[in-house]
């Protein structure tokens, strides 16, 4: 939805309707970059071959009186409330979510603010039960979501954070697990798998392999503490010795059977 600001607010959008599909406000953003008049900056990137710099947008027009202005909360001609929130950093208007700014990552993030806290070395805002109970890796929010390739560190889609430290979109860790449990990354464990290994415990115990089979050994390496080990075969999985994962996969080592020991 978009129009010259010289045009009568956004195409396709009729006076006094607020905001898009993305954000609930009273103005459009007037780009700086082509002076077109947008509701938000996804909805200009969503239809020009370029991205608006929210941090550069100086002006607005309210959609009810239509007066371009120097953004703000409220409208100077009207008194029409842009939004329940406004950030003059970001530029970000939209209803009461809790929403607070982060000096560090650099953009507004939805709150309420004592419910996070900004790992540095991460350079991400994570829920206050990770704080001390995450593994780092530096700057990992500043990585694309390595399910859909996409922007995690300005994505309007919350991260979910791997016990291996790696991230993903919460929307595309939950069609993961749809199909598997290890990070695309890494091949660590997404999700604490302790209940599932017991459970194959007992149908490996169960499930007694061919006499060809039963005396031989394999190398494996573990997935989850990279450990390495040597065990017995068997076609529904191979538990590592060190932490009992069944996250593991041969490590090149020859099959030996035990009598030739």
């Amino acid at each position: 939805m978009a129009a010259t600001a010289q045009e009568d607010g956004d195409r396709g959008q009729e006076r006094g309707q607020r905001g898009c599909e993305h954000y609930d406000r009273g103005c459009l953003l007037k780009a700086p970059c082509c002076d077109k008049l947008y509701t938000c900056r996804l909805c200009h990137d969503n239809n020009e071959d370029h991205q608006l710099d929210r941090f550069k947008v100086k002006e607005v027009q309210c959609i009810n009186c239509e007066k371009i202005q120097h953004a703000q909360q409220t409208c100077e001609e009207c008194s029409t409330l842009f939004g329940e929130y406004y950030c003059n950093i970001c530029h970000l208007f939209d209803k009461d979510k809790k929403q607070y700014h982060c000096e560090n990552c650099g953009i507004c993030r939805i709150g309420p603010k004592e419910d996070f806290f900004h790992c540095l070395k991460c350079n991400l805002c994570l829920a206050m039960n990770l704080q001390g109970k995450h593994k780092c890796i530096e700057n990992v929010s500043r990585q694309n979501c390595p399910i859909c390739l996409e922007d995690i560190h300005t994505s309007r889609v919350v991260a979910h954070v791997l016990p291996c430290g790696h991230l993903l979109h919460r929307t595309c860790y939950e069609e993961m697990l749809k199909e598997g449990y290890r990070c695309p990354l890494c091949m660590h464990s997404a999700l604490d798998m302790t209940r599932y290994w017991r459970q194959l415990d007992d149908e490996v115990a169960q499930t007694p392999m061919p006499s060809e089979y039963q005396n031989m050994t394999v190398d494996i390496l573990c997935n989850d503490c990279n450990g390495r080990s040597t065990v017995q075969f068997h076609i529904l999985g191979m538990k590592c010795k060190i932490c009992e994962s069944y996250n593991t996969a041969q490590a090149g080592g020859r099959r030996i059977s035990l009598d030739q020991q």
